[in-house]
């Protein structure tokens, strides 16, 4: 009797145990009963703080607005915002331990291709959906059954930039850019728009260091060609310094950047000394209260930040925020990650209240929206 009651409470163990490992593996990594998290590694500190903790506070406010008002099918959205200072290694590191540690749902709003690029390989070994990385960078646009981009491209706006000028009558122009894979896919882009017009770039400054870029010696090699036009595609306190430095140096040419660094994080950067500069930019102006996503938008960053804080990067984290949602509303009261890219897919004209995203199963781009905007008096937009 004694054997058999042993042998009944192994049998009873082993079935509880399959039981408990079954129902671990039906829950969804990121998933429990009160909550999903969401994973993001960003420059919080840094040369490039302002702009990481615009796409965190953008996220952070939508995230709010629908955890106020209940969650997602009852769960509450949860962001882990890891801290990468803008070097590679860390946002790598962060990436494995968000995903191997933290274990989340879906990564969303890393700063940069540079940063983005290396939590490719996590993502695909984990399958773990990768949204609305803050790039329009080529290497990133390749289609990845994993990765989603809200955005336009880089080449759309430096193609947009071109356009803009040459109806005028503008033949001159260089090229501001980061000697690494990323900057020289933004010099193609710009020589391929200038191709397209019978032109070609007049001068070009590569910067081989990202943290201590040469803007003396860049400015030079750009006054070199007497450009009419400079085309900058670097971060934003590199650009501000390349541009303070080129009035300050007496140069007369126009100034205008793609969107990387931030239409408002580089206003900020520059003062009084942006105005005129050009800045390509991939959401509506972030003060149009025309449109219903805007005025969202100002409600909830302003309970988020507890000012008015409005700018372009916070916005198109917002609306990458609310895409986020809609697809897990989507995906239902049990959502899992194959469930959720589905509904992403599914998305056609996803219109969020004045601006619209479309993915298919072949097209992870969601966005083509570019517009130019000009830095004026006082850090205002004009469009």
């Amino acid at each position: 009797m004694l054997a058999l009651e042993r042998r009944t409470l192994r049998i009873a163990a082993a079935a509880a145990f399959a039981a408990a490992m079954a129902g671990a593996q039906a829950q969804p990594a990121g998933v429990n009963a009160s909550r999903i998290l969401i994973g993001q590694s960003a420059p919080l500190t840094g040369i490039n703080a302002e702009l990481g903790n615009d796409i965190r506070n953008g996220a952070l406010a939508y995230f709010r607005r629908v955890n106020e008002a209940g969650g997602v099918h009852g769960r509450k959205i949860e962001l882990i915002s890891i801290d990468d200072d803008n070097k590679v290694p860390r946002a790598e590191a962060n990436t494995k331990k968000l995903v191997e540690e933290d274990g989340v749902f879906a990564l969303f709003g890393y700063a940069s291709a540079t940063l983005s690029r290396p939590a490719l390989p996590i993502v695909e070994k984990h399958k773990v959906p990768f949204l609305a990385p803050f790039t329009g960078a080529d290497p990133m646009r390749v289609f990845n059954k994993h990765v989603y981009n809200m955005r336009g491209s880089y080449a759309e706006e430096l193609d947009k930039i071109v356009d803009h000028f040459e109806p005028l009558g503008v033949k001159r122009f260089s090229i501001v850019y980061y000697d690494d894979v990323v900057g020289k896919e933004n010099l193609s882009a710009v020589e391929r728009a200038l191709a397209k017009r019978g032109l070609k770039p007049v001068s070009v400054a590569a910067f081989a260091d990202r943290a201590k870029p040469d803007i003396e010696g860049g400015l030079k090699q750009v006054a070199a060609g007497q450009p009419d036009v400079v085309i900058l595609t670097t971060l934003y306190k590199a650009t501000a310094d390349f541009i303070r430095l080129a009035h300050k140096s007496g140069m007369g040419f126009s100034m205008a950047s793609n969107s990387f660094p931030g239409a408002s994080p580089l206003a900020k950067e520059l003062g009084q000394d942006g105005k005129g500069t050009i800045v390509a930019t991939v959401v509506p102006p972030p003060t149009k209260r025309s449109l219903p996503i805007v005025q969202e938008y100002q409600h909830d960053i302003e309970l988020q930040t507890g000012a008015k804080n409005y700018s372009f990067t916070s916005l198109e984290s917002y609306i990458g925020a609310k895409v986020l949602v809609e697809a897990l509303k989507r995906a239902g009261p049990k959502p899992t990650r194959e469930a959720f890219t589905q509904q992403l897919e599914s998305m056609k004209a996803f219109d969020v209240g004045g601006y619209a995203v479309t993915f298919a199963s072949d097209n992870h781009n969601g966005s083509s929206f570019v517009e130019l905007t000009v830095i004026g008096q006082g850090l205002k937009f004009n469009y």
